[in-house]
């Protein structure tokens, strides 16, 4: 009998292994077939947005090494979870990819109500972008230095306003922190994404603003607006002479955003690898590096799915931390 019992658990370990090998191998082989149509990338931006520039980089990438069209779909609206569900709700099979910032994880959950679970629906394939945020004002604004500009704030009664692209996320808590960090008095004012903010500091009704180089970058150039330090760990190739955060005494202003390419987590592992692999040899080539300079931002780095994943939950736990400490709720 207990000769039996063993043969028994050994034809059973033989089977797990037999079946765990072959779906490993189901797994290789539809990965290779992979793609037989065309693949949709829904990006959680409006047309001629940044993330739908990135999204077509990236796309003309997967179709040269694929040989299968890569469909961009511009999702925008509800900070990101118009896109976001309708990855959710797609069929797991590769066919339906997303770009969007990793703000869709460590920020929109924490600043908004939405009707997924950032760390559950969600896993980032690569990193396609990094950027940090820099600190404009319009011309009204005397200061030529972030040193003069502390020190013209505090001649200021009541302070002075500052503009953010949305409520609840980083350029909000830029501002935060900056306010602590410098001992001056700022009232934040959120608006529904960047243009419409920039508006306002353009037409002198609020001095400064916290924006992405991406869409800031060309009024900088322009001289309508000045640009005083980036919360980015270097100086960024797009405004070398505008200094970082670090530079001028506050290290602790050094938070980097990203975008990304993801999927839901139940993707064929090796569909997962294939789209990561050929991505960042794409986004790794000098042209393509050049091409998101230009930009505003910095090519992405080739962190794996797991480094980004700690990445995230690192950011999560600032912004979290940032956002209870004003007594933020979400809206």
């Amino acid at each position: 009998m207990q000769h039996l019992r063993s043969s028994i658990r050994r034809s059973l370990v033989l089977a797990l292994g037999l079946g765990a090998g072959l779906t490993v191998a189901t797994q290789g082989a539809y990965a290779q077939e992979w793609p037989t149509r065309p693949v949709r990338i829904v990006v959680g931006g409006p047309a001629g947005g940044t993330a739908d520039a990135l999204a077509r980089i990236v796309a003309e990438g997967l179709t040269q090494s694929l040989g299968k069209p890569i469909i961009v779909e511009n999702k925008p609206g509800a900070a990101g979870a118009i896109a976001v569900n309708d990855l959710i709700k797609s069929s797991h099979d590769g066919y339906t990819l997303l770009l969007i910032q990793g703000g869709i994880v460590t920020e929109t959950p924490q600043a908004y109500k939405v009707n997924f679970n950032p760390f559950k629906d969600l896993k980032p394939l690569a990193q396609v972008s990094r950027q940090g945020l820099v600190l404009v004002a319009n011309n009204n604004v005397p200061a030529k230095n972030l040193k003069e500009l502390i020190g013209y704030i505090k001649t200021q009664k009541g302070g002075v306003d500052y503009a953010s692209y949305a409520v609840g996320m980083r350029a909000h808590t830029a501002g935060v922190q900056f306010s602590r960090l410098a001992g001056v008095e700022m009232k934040h004012i959120g608006y529904k994404g960047s243009p419409q903010g920039l508006q306002d500091v353009l037409g002198g009704h609020v001095p400064l603003m916290f924006d992405a180089p991406a869409t800031s970058l060309q009024l900088i150039k322009a001289g309508k607006l000045r640009a005083y330090a980036v919360n980015y760990p270097t100086r960024i190739t797009a405004l070398p002479d505008v200094p970082t955060f670090t530079e001028l005494g506050f290290p602790a202003l050094n938070e980097v955003g990203w975008m990304g390419l993801w999927s839901t987590p139940d993707l064929s592992p090796a569909i997962q690898a294939k789209v990561r692999d050929l991505t960042l040899q794409y986004l790794n080539q000098p042209k393509q590096r050049q091409r998101i300079e230009v930009m505003g931002m910095e090519a992405g780095l080739p962190l794996t799915s797991e480094e980004l994943t700690k990445d995230l939950h690192a950011a999560y736990d600032r912004q979290g931390e940032l956002l209870r400490s004003i007594q933020y709720k979400p809206e």
